[in-house]
């Protein structure tokens, strides 16, 4: 299993994956947005997302857990 965490803290602005889905290494998994920018988070490694987290809207701090990925 691979987390996808996040680097800073910011809002959920889009989630870009649904669950089941297929991701390759580089990904945007979805945008977090901080002080009027938006923030892509991507996957580091390819892989099928078994979870997501969070959902738009939410608040989310630095290394908070948004997407869980099975290899």
């Amino acid at each position: 299993m691979t987390q996808i965490k996040s680097t800073m803290a910011g809002t959920v602005f889009t989630v870009n994956v649904k669950e089941g889905e297929e991701v390759a290494a580089g990904q945007v998994v979805l945008v977090l947005e901080s002080m009027k920018m938006e923030i892509p988070i991507e996957s580091e490694t390819a892989g099928r997302v078994a979870t997501i987290n969070v959902q738009v809207g939410d608040f989310v701090n630095e290394h908070d857990l948004l997407v869980t990925l099975a290899e």
